[in-house]
């Protein structure tokens, strides 16, 4: 039977090598697979670039197999939101580049015991979901902040005799990211011939905000119907402003509980790494005992992430 310390450190290392290419690939990618399709028919300079780019086979494989599954469209669609420049293949390696250098650092660091290393695993399997979902959050939050903004220029660009479509490129080159980057996704795809409706849509799927759902809506309504599209979007400026200054409010207030509810819900598990590390023979008694030991850890298991969705539940307040 080979020494499993061989297999971890033969796991490990290559782990963090497939991490390193990773991250530099990542880095060195300017554009999200969306943008690296729309430059073939506007950027014929970005398009030589991406085709500079070294891809492996293995990835090419993986890409192949992944994007078009159900799974595959759920992953490019969250990192789409999160606006990483990866694909799903290149995301589901990364997992497993994670999950496997962070067995790794358990194993060696826990002692070298095997269920360390397997917790580790889980542990590093999750990471990257929880900096997607991170990323997410930030950039819907900022892209709430400069809506007001948005609809300001907007609506001065109307009023000046602009066309949507010159208003939304106005907004794509004077705005700072993250909104300046999605409006021109939006007014490139437009340029391609993609319908208007089509490419908000779009826009929503990649940004889901009930202020921008607001804004979508009152643009296709008035595409449909006619209207002042000028003096629609300052209305809707003003509520939107208005939700955003209380929902910073009450973020403030709840960003308390959030934290304590987070903070309560890794403090068992740090002390339990910190007893480990500190006294090993005391702590490893839980796993020793079969039912008596795997029992009362699963139940505190249970009730620490039943406090941690009530925690935030309570300071999730919807506007």
């Amino acid at each position: 039977m080979p020494n499993p310390i061989i297999i971890l450190a033969i796991g490990g290392g290559l782990a963090i090598i497939m991490l390193l290419v990773g991250i530099v690939s990542t880095v060195s990618t300017d554009k999200s697979a969306v943008e690296e399709r729309l430059g073939q028919y506007i950027d014929q300079e970005t398009q030589e670039e991406m085709e500079r780019i070294k891809r492996t086979p293995l990835t090419d494989w993986v890409n192949t197999k992944v994007e078009g599954s159900e799974r595959g469209e759920r992953i490019a669609k969250s990192l789409a939101r999160a606006d990483i420049k990866m694909r799903p293949g290149e995301y589901i390696g990364l997992l497993v580049i994670a999950a496997l250098g962070a067995g790794f650092v358990f194993y060696i660091i826990g002692g070298r015991y095997i269920l360390v290393g397997l917790l580790g695993c889980i542990v590093g399997f999750f990471l990257p979901g929880m900096y997607v979902k991170r990323q997410q959050s930030q950039r819907l939050i900022k892209f709430d902040n400069q809506l007001g903004d948005m609809l300001n220029l907007m609506v001065n660009g109307l009023r000046a005799g602009f066309s949507t479509m010159q208003a939304m490129e106005a907004v794509s080159k004077e705005l700072p990211p993250p909104i300046c980057d999605e409006f021109h996704r939006v007014v490139q795809e437009m340029q391609l011939g993609i319908p208007m409706e089509r490419t908000l849509d779009n826009l929503l799927r990649r940004i889901p905000s009930n202020d921008l759902d607001l804004v979508i809506t009152a643009i296709n309504v008035q595409r449909e119907v006619g209207g002042n599209l000028a003096e629609i979007l300052d209305t809707i400026s003003f509520t939107i402003r208005e939700r955003v200054r209380i929902k910073g409010e009450i973020r403030v207030l709840t960003t308390q509980a959030s934290y304590s509810g987070k903070m309560l819900s890794f403090m068992p598990l740090g002390v339990m790494g910190i007893l480990y590390l500190m006294n090993r023979p005391y702590m490893m008694e839980f796993f020793m005992h079969g039912a008596c030991g795997y029992v009362p850890l699963g139940i505190a298991g249970i009730l620490i992430a039943l406090g941690s969705f009530v925690m935030g539940k309570m300071a999730d307040v919807d506007i």
